[in-house]
């Protein structure tokens, strides 16, 4: 198939409404069959469209894309010391890029603005920083929000990005070895990090073609390049308390200029680091009425690294329990059972993803949306912890695809 990617194809939920979901995948795909996806070169605002095989290099791509509108690096992890006190954690930097400089006024920073004022036209940097103490029962949280130009900034041709004081750095050895990131963070004074994330699998390219896409819409797409398992290790403080601690961490790189197209409310989407070495990625994209859109996946990472994604028929979103916010009145489905094939594609798998702890809600009054982004526990069929997740439940509240698209 070129035209539909096996990403984009869907997942259905085993109900009338869901098997029509099911059907009208199927259906498109089938339309599709034998074209080639083209894309536009960019969106009706002047910024560019992800393009189909696209020539990744690193550590160029790592850095930031300038014509894209938005770009994030995510970080989550779940680690603990040594006596078994459990920290989960988010650090996120978000850059968006609009608006558009008039004609040769260049885009991508502070330069950019020549003519109409310093910053009219340099990017806007969001930062997101979550702790979770799992024995306190608290889930600590801290939003920044810059100018480009201004204590905030993403390097060209290399992944250093910062917000502040936080920061995210590759600082892999000139004589090579494998990828290393350093990691910096906090919550004012409540709690603060410093990590040193070290990459044991190759870097995955999710999506077909090297475009992951998140709706009919072309210009609904991304380029999603992912570190699904990074050896961790460092401080993390706690009030006075300092832990020495160790664990794994999940990086997600994306960028795009429209991650939501008219119809869709938003998204949930997990990474389940298993206890076996693989990893799991999954996504349903949400329609206004509830539906799953088509353009849903999950995808499967094996030993080699290679993402191994689901067909329309093959994998399930089932929610399992809600937690409301007594902040933001959002009724989260943060208790999820993900049903499809198993990594070898000969049976049949069964997670069911737990929140460590339920108030785990990013209210964010600079950039002003809300999201649940929580540390999970993984088990499989028969009760058993066999992993890790994060999982990100958007678009509850607020207008968020006011700022995807």
């Amino acid at each position: 198939m070129n035209g539909m990617d096996r990403q984009g194809s869907g997942a259905w939920r085993g109900t009338a409404r869901g098997l029509g979901t099911w059907l009208v995948a199927w259906a498109f795909a089938a339309a599709c069959m034998g074209q080639t996806f083209e894309p536009p070169e960019r969106t009706h605002d002047g910024f560019l469209v992800p393009r189909p095989g696209r020539r990744f290099e690193f550590p160029r791509d790592h850095g930031r894309h300038d014509g894209f509108k938005i770009e994030w690096w995510y970080v989550t992890g779940q680690v603990a010391s040594a006596d078994g006190r459990e920290v989960g954690y988010q650090l996120t930097f978000f850059r968006n890029g609009g608006p558009m400089p008039p004609p040769g006024q260049g885009v991508g920073g502070a330069g950019g603005a020549a003519g109409g004022g310093l910053f009219a036209h340099a990017p806007l940097h969001l930062a997101h920083c979550a702790l979770l103490d799992v024995k306190g029962g608290r889930f600590l949280h801290e939003s920044r929000i810059n100018r480009e130009g201004w204590d905030a900034g993403a390097a060209q041709g290399t992944l250093k990005v910062w917000n502040g004081p936080w920061r995210l750095e590759r600082t892999t050895p000139d004589s090579g070895g494998p990828e290393t990131l350093l990691l910096r963070g906090g919550v004012r004074g409540e709690a603060s990090m410093e990590l040193r994330l070290v990459a044991e699998k190759p870097l995955v390219v999710f999506g077909t073609n090297g475009v992951s896409r998140k709706g009919r819409d072309p210009t609904a797409s991304s380029h999603y390049l992912t570190f699904t398992r990074l050896r961790t290790e460092g401080e993390v403080r706690i009030g006075e308390v300092r832990l020495a601690v160790n664990g794994h961490s999940w990086m997600d790189h994306e960028f795009s200029s429209s991650q939501l197209e008219p119809g869709q409310s938003g998204w949930d989407w997990a990474c389940v680091l298993l206890d076996d070495g693989t990893e799991l990625m999954a996504y349903r994209m949400r329609r206004d009425d509830g539906t799953t859109d088509p353009f849903s996946t999950m995808a499967w990472v094996g030993a080699d690294g290679v993402p191994r994604h689901s067909g329309p028929d093959r994998f399930r979103w089932e929610v399992e329990g809600h937690w409301t916010s007594g902040l933001t009145g959002a009724r989260y489905p943060n208790r999820v059972r993900i049903k499809g094939p198993s990594r070898d594609g000969g049976g049949t798998m069964e997670l069911r993803l737990e929140p460590l702890l339920d108030a785990q809600e990013v209210a964010d009054p600079l950039g002003g949306v809300a999201y649940w982004e929580g540390a999970c526990r993984v088990r499989d069929a028969s009760g058993k912890v066999v992993g890790r997740a994060y999982l990100e439940l958007a678009g509850y509240v607020g207008r968020l695809r006011e700022k995807f698209r």
